[in-house]
């Protein structure tokens, strides 16, 4: 594992490159089932800008400290209970919060032209459910739980997750799962669409890292040029996304890594991209 961080320590995050070209951020409120406060959202899209920023990270991984969760949404302890106040006397306090918060961070990660990877052991509800779906591959540990409870006091899906759940298992479905704060098992929320792969608990960040490292190797224009035609693709017609591609094309086609490809394929060896 390498011991190079991607941006400055934080107070609620680690950020580390434990494999090459790949960055990990790790939620770090073990104690509180890594549970967001304000001020981790902040740091949190601190570290994905700086994944965003350097080519050197291809791909991200998303995960969060000890056993227990991966996070279960916003922290209702009280722990912030100054910043509450302060948020409270604003008249537009509540509204601003979520939409420089957390809301904040998973447009980020869905803006990303780069890969991300949700690496998930015990809880990943609530808003930490719309954390883990905001990335684009979500690997669970099989005693791994994942719903949405947020209802369960009276709250919404409001970081996101009423665009993302019904989008990744269909509305009756996501509808059911929040309304009545229904939580999964990994092989079960695998079913439902909300898990790309469950893995073995022993097995989850070697099998994760992995995956990340794969990801890493390939071609990084053909890979970040793809996931932006994907992603742009759901709300344009087949015209358009084809229009899309041609664009792509005069950008990929020409690069040193189709030369290096090709060069690679005919010479029998694994292609060494460089990303230009």
């Amino acid at each position: 594992m390498s011991e190079t961080t991607f941006v400055a320590p934080c107070q609620t995050l680690v950020c580390d490159v434990p494999r090459p070209a790949v960055g990990r951020i790790t939620l770090n409120r073990p104690e509180k089932m890594n549970a967001y406060t304000f001020a981790m959202t902040q740091e949190l899209q601190s570290a994905v800008a700086a994944y965003r920023d350097d080519d050197d990270l291809r791909v991200l991984v998303v995960t969060g400290a000890g056993t227990r969760a991966f996070c279960t949404g916003g922290d209702i302890s009280g722990a912030d209970a100054e910043h509450g106040r302060k948020v409270a006397a604003q008249p537009m306090g509540r509204g601003r919060e979520m939409r420089e918060g957390m809301q904040a961070v998973v447009l980020a990660l869905r803006a990303l032209d780069k890969p991300s990877v949700a690496m998930i052991r015990g809880y990943a509800v609530a808003g930490g459910l719309a954390l883990a779906m905001a990335c684009d591959f979500r690997f669970a540990g099989r005693s791994a739980r994942l719903g949405d409870t947020s209802g369960k006091v009276g709250l919404l899906p409001d970081e996101g997750g009423a665009w993302l759940f019904p989008r990744a298992m269909g509305l009756d479905k996501a509808l059911r799962m929040t309304l009545l704060s229904e939580v999964y098992d990994a092989a079960r929320a695998a079913q439902l669409g909300l898990v790309t792969e469950v893995v073995e608990d022993d097995a989850l960040e070697d099998a994760t890292l992995a995956f990340a490292e794969a990801l890493a190797g390939r071609a990084p224009l053909a890979v970040r040029l793809t996931k932006m035609m994907m992603a742009r693709s759901a709300g344009l017609s087949l015209e358009e996304s084809v229009a899309d591609a041609q664009m792509a094309v005069m950008i990929a086609n020409p690069s040193a890594d189709v030369r290096e490809g090709l060069k690679a394929f005919f010479e029998k060896r694994a292609p060494k991209f460089e990303g230009r």
